[in-house]
């Protein structure tokens, strides 16, 4: 459908067995330097009607290979448990049993912890848990970019994503489908006005830096100000249900005294 309305795509695209290929061989194609603070080179494959480009990042490698690490020490204290519950005549531990009533199991176990030294478990988990492709990633596109191009358009989608998701599920503005267009962009720009106005509040208070659109959001939501006009007097402003949140931004926008939050 894409191709068909003669638009354009940058996706990510998953990796196969001829990537492998390709990975395998990946430092005798003259990878070029994108990123020398993340360690991120890569080469670009041009095909007929599509370009994949193929890259490594050295800060994606570590935090893979450091996943890849827990999961190992997480499968040999399991086996080492099994193995512990075998040795003693016991049941198994809860979390490796099935745990239906409704189901009844006759099984054995054996773990391989018999055969195998505790070096040589690592080494078979590594040969079956280390791929090899650890710290690569692949972008393809209907567009011959430069590879500097590609990774920049692909972060620009990625940010549009999370946009659109931080507005459909912490903004949480009504599904779209069934609205008028005149509906659709004023939902949209109401959004968007939020969204913005949530930004500003992390880059101008420090502390909300990492805080959940949502958890903002529902902050502000249950800050009520009453105002107090009775008569001819002077409009007094009342705040209530303050909370760690809604009181930094009072004091940032509204110069509340902090003396009565």
């Amino acid at each position: 459908m894409i191709r068909a309305d003669n638009l354009q795509y940058m996706t990510a695209k998953k990796l196969n067995k001829s990537d492998d290929r390709i990975i395998s061989r990946f430092w005798n194609y003259s990878p070029v330097t994108i990123d020398v603070e993340k360690g991120i080179q890569g080469i670009k494959i041009v095909k007929p009607n599509s370009v994949n480009y193929l890259f490594f990042s050295k800060n994606l490698q570590k935090e893979q290979l450091e996943s890849r690490a827990r999961k190992i020490l997480r499968q040999i204290r399991e086996a080492k448990d099994i193995q512990k519950s075998i040795d003693h005549g016991k049941k198994l531990p809860t979390r490796f049993r099935i745990n239906n009533l409704l189901i009844d199991v006759e099984y054995s176990i054996q773990t391989k912890l018999i055969e195998l030294s505790e070096d040589e478990a690592v080494k078979l988990l590594e040969e079956n848990i280390i791929t090899g492709r650890e710290g690569f990633f692949c972008l393809k596109s209907s567009k011959n970019l430069t590879l500097a191009e590609a990774l920049i358009t692909y972060r620009k989608k990625d940010s549009i994503e999370k946009i659109f998701n931080s507005l459909k599920n912490e903004i949480e503005i009504k599904p779209l489908r069934v609205w008028t267009d005149n509906s659709i962009y004023g939902a949209l720009i109401i959004g968007f006005i939020s969204q913005l106005f949530i930004s500003l509040l992390r880059y101008e208070i420090t502390e909300l830096k990492h805080t959940s659109t949502k958890f903002i959001k529902k902050s502000l939501s249950n800050l009520t100000v009453t105002v107090d006009s009775w008569g001819h007097k002077a409009k007094q402003y009342v705040y209530s249900n303050f909370d760690a949140i809604n009181k930094m931004v009072l004091r940032l926008n509204w110069g509340v005294s902090c003396g009565h939050l």
